[in-house]
């Protein structure tokens, strides 16, 4: 069953009066939309996703049932599960124009590529202006089965080979590492990136998520709105930095070196890369899920390409929190997801230029249950503004 359209009566903000400095910008604190889909609750480290606790999900459900759950409000029985993998697995070609885009944008970084290639996705909808209900889980099927052969396809591109065309025989996540490394992944494998997959599927009223939201309030399509939700996510503020906390492990060293390390660090005003977070003041509860799937990946023996990193981030997270609490007092800075998605995606043999775009096939599910959701709303999202500016001013000469 489709989630019934919220049809809430919005009233706007009050104008605030006042300094300007002393006032909230970029829409803090401010309600934009009420949503069935997920909540985020900072201060208690919580995350529901369409009614359960992530670690309810993560790691119990397959990314597809995840999506399900997201687009039609309940987790799929068996044959809904079957049928729906079957559709995804036989959307994953790529047309011949985003391929074209993607070999053109060989050299770009990979999220640059997905974000050109996703707007070529809209040339295979039998009716890309559609947004029924209908119409936009069908584009999300297939923005949901693309984006991995994408970021694959790149992968392999950048690498100077040959991209390897999709089977349908596997799962999509099991599928995506095929792709990227012309093997069946191991069970292990493949099981860690479909639980980040999920880990990451949705996360309340984010930058990119309120984006496709805004378009998609303008009676825009799925794809444009998708679209857009990739721009948004490619700035550093948003789409994160798991890659340089790979930089930052090579640069310690050792578990000796930690202290000393994020000292200086502090003391130079630099941020430790994968601690604190916008929202929550406590542990991450996605950093809980991933530090256990980087735990089965190192017990598992050899699947993690550097078990001395794994056992230097340990270490280096203990200590990095200790040293945080003591120069930074009151401020809360925990772990956060982007901390163990490091080990886990480089232990997956990604390299860390493509860490965001591969989030991105995670993330374009929520993405796409957000349009969804905002389509039924059917309500133009058109916030106010203040205007700071002068007043009065003349033409020199009049």
């Amino acid at each position: 069953m489709l989630l019934p359209p919220y049809a809430a009566p919005r009233r706007p903000a009050p104008l605030m009066t006042g300094s300007p400095k002393s006032k909230p910008r970029g829409l803090d604190g401010v309600v934009a939309a009420q949503t069935h889909l997920s909540h985020v609750d900072g201060q208690a480290g919580e995350l529901i996703i369409g009614g359960y606790q992530l670690r309810e999900l993560a790691g119990r459900v397959s990314f597809e049932e995840a999506a399900h759950l997201l687009w039609r409000g309940a987790l799929p029985s068996r044959d809904e599960l079957a049928g729906m993998r079957r559709e995804i697995a036989a959307l994953r070609a790529l047309p011949d124009e985003a391929m074209h885009v993607v070999r053109a944008a060989a050299t770009s970084p990979p999220i640059d590529a997905l974000r050109m290639a996703c707007a070529t996705l809209s040339l295979d909808l039998p009716h890309p202006d559609d947004i029924s209900s209908a119409a936009d889980i069908e584009a999300a099927k297939l923005l949901t089965a693309r984006f991995p052969t994408i970021v694959a396809a790149h992968a392999r591109l950048s690498a100077g080979k040959e991209p390897i065309a999709p089977r349908t025989d596997l799962p999509l996540a099991a599928n995506f590492l095929y792709m990227v490394h012309g093997k069946e992944p191991d069970p292990i494998a493949a099981r860690a990136i479909d639980t980040y997959w999920v880990t990451v599927i949705d996360h309340g009223m984010n930058a990119s998520t309120f984006t496709a939201r805004v378009i998609a309030s303008t009676r825009s399509d799925m794809v444009s709105a998708v679209t857009g939700a990739i721009g948004a996510l490619k700035g550093p503020l948003h789409g994160g930095a798991p890659g340089p906390v790979l930089d930052m492990l090579k640069d310690i060293k050792s578990a000796e070196r930690v202290e000393p390390w994020v000292r200086n660090e502090l003391a130079a005003g630099r941020r430790i890369m994968g601690f604190g977070h916008r929202v929550y003041k406590v542990r991450d509860p996605r950093a809980d899920v991933l530090s256990k799937v980087a735990d089965a990946m190192s017990a598992a023996g050899g699947a993690l390409e550097n078990r001395k990193l794994f056992d230097l981030a340990r270490a280096a997270e203990q200590t990095i929190l200790k040293v945080l609490d003591e120069v930074k007092p009151g401020r809360n800075l925990r772990t956060n997801v982007e901390f163990f998605t490091a080990l886990v995606l480089q232990a997956l043999g990604l390299e860390p230029h493509s860490f965001v775009a591969t989030f991105a096939c995670g993330r374009a599910a929520g993405w796409c249950a957000h349009v969804i959701e905002q389509h039924g709303e059917d309500h133009l999202i058109r916030p106010q503004s203040e205007y700071i500016g002068p007043r009065g001013l003349k033409i020199g000469g009049e």
